[in-house]
């Protein structure tokens, strides 16, 4: 017999997971528990899913997608910009194949806010409200992991390659609801995703010797302890090792198994690699993706940062809407890039920009939203919101809105304090189709 003070959750961690390493357990476990308080009203959003394209370090508009070709010369900048598909619509010089799907997408020009440090612009974007000291707020990925659940036997919240920043994380939801990060890039040759492989010594028999053994030891405990807590218990381990042992989720993370075309096509890099990861995850059931790409906190050489780092963007996120579009999938899939802020209206004298969250750019395409569209618009000088300025509240409120998800709902912070998961957002109808 086992000692009354050493728990069956304990014994089963131990004897029967230890080896392992199932870094996914605690996310899977308290997941579980869900099933007690589902008791959330949401409703049939136009987006099944979202691919959320963060690029840290705060990227600028004015070499983006609001060039001022018209300004004088220390506000413009030294590069170029381009017509697009869209009549009227310029974008920088180095997007030449986003310029031609700009008809499939949504520019807004007048995001803003009021955070001007990367953490505190960071959190914003990430969560809909400002950084507090007193709680910590859950990211879109881990609402949507709460909200929504997992689908297809796949975790709902995934980061690629790994978390980009704390504040991706699950906050006051609790580690349950945190993003699977992968541990490793797309991009190299050797990628491979920790969890979704049995570790050195177990082998598929040793796997399933050990999933009876567990099976056998909890009809024991179960006659001990038949409670609601252990029934979440089974339904944690019957995920854990679905996964373990699901085809279907080791082929969503192989890369490899795509056509040489199509990686060639998104491209043989960080951004191609993991946009295209990203669609093929999304595509098997993940409900959030969120990928990082790049560094584009530019004080210095603006003009050489972004020759390195927005081309391969360009190709990859170019490659992403149309794969998604002839794969029947961007109606469906709400695909969303952003920064944490923009960049100065004026050049510096070491020929960069510095933090400037008045006014920036973010994307959004498909999942509901209108194609073809310029949202909004900045000064003359890309320094302030000149027309429909769109707040970090709105921005969260309308993505949930297209995931189904009713922003203003409340949920249980620690000590039982109800909050809303986004504090005073609208829907912006003129964003959705």
């Amino acid at each position: 017999m086992v000692d009354g003070a050493r728990s069956r959750r304990e014994f089963l961690q131990v004897g029967c997971l230890g080896g392992l390493g199932l870094s996914l357990g605690m996310m899977l476990r308290m997941q579980a528990a869900r099933a007690d308080t589902k008791s959330f009203s949401h409703f049939t959003g136009t987006a099944q899913s979202v691919i959320h394209i963060w690029l840290p370090g705060g990227w600028a508009q004015q070499e983006t997608f609001d060039p001022k070709p018209l300004a004088p010369l220390e506000y413009r900048g030294e590069m170029g910009s381009i017509e697009t598909s869209l009549p009227g619509a310029r974008f920088n010089e180095l997007l030449p194949k986003t310029a031609q799907i700009a008809d499939r997408i949504t520019v807004v020009r007048s995001m803003t806010h009021g955070e001007a440090a990367h953490e505190r612009g960071t959190h914003n974007m990430f969560t809909g409200y400002r950084p507090s000291p007193a709680l910590s707020y859950p990211s879109f990925g881990s609402v949507v992991a709460h909200e929504l659940g997992p689908r297809d036997g796949l975790p709902p919240y995934v980061c690629l390659p790994n978390l980009p920043a704390p504040d991706a994380g699950a906050g006051y939801l609790g580690s349950a609801y945190g993003p699977f990060t992968l541990g490793s890039d797309p991009a190299d040759p050797a990628f491979t995703v920790r969890d979704l492989a049995l570790p050195g010594g177990v082998d598929p028999q040793r796997f399933a010797m050990r999933q009876r053994l567990r099976d056998v030891v909890g009809r024991h405990f179960q006659r001990l302890e038949n409670t609601a807590n252990l029934d979440a218990m089974d339904e944690f381990y019957s995920r854990a090792y679905d996964l373990v042992s699901s085809a279907q989720a080791r082929a969503a993370f192989d890369i490899q198994a795509e056509p040489d075309t199509v990686r060639d096509e998104y491209g043989r890099n960080e951004a191609g690699q993991r946009m295209l990861l990203a669609r093929r995850l999304v595509e098997s059931g993940v409900r959030l993706v969120t990928l990082s790409y790049g560094g584009w906190d530019m004080h210095q050489k603006i003009r050489d940062g972004m020759t390195k780092t927005l081309p391969p963007f360009d190709q990859a996120y170019a490659a992403l809407i149309r794969d998604l579009e002839r794969r029947g999938l961007l109606d469906t899939t709400l695909v969303m890039v952003s920064s944490e802020f923009g960049r100065t209206p004026k050049i510096n004298p070491d020929a960069g920009r510095d933090h400037w969250p008045k006014v920036f750019s973010v994307v959004l395409a498909g999942g509901g939203v209108k194609r073809g569209l310029v949202y909004g618009a900045s000064d003359a000088i890309a320094a302030e919101p000149a027309d429909a300025p769109l707040t970090v509240e709105d921005l969260a409120t309308t993505v949930y809105h297209c995931l189904g998800i009713v922003a203003d709902k409340e949920l249980v912070a620690p000590g039982n304090r109800p909050v809303e998961i986004v504090d005073g957002g609208t829907v912006r109808n003129e964003l959705l189709a």
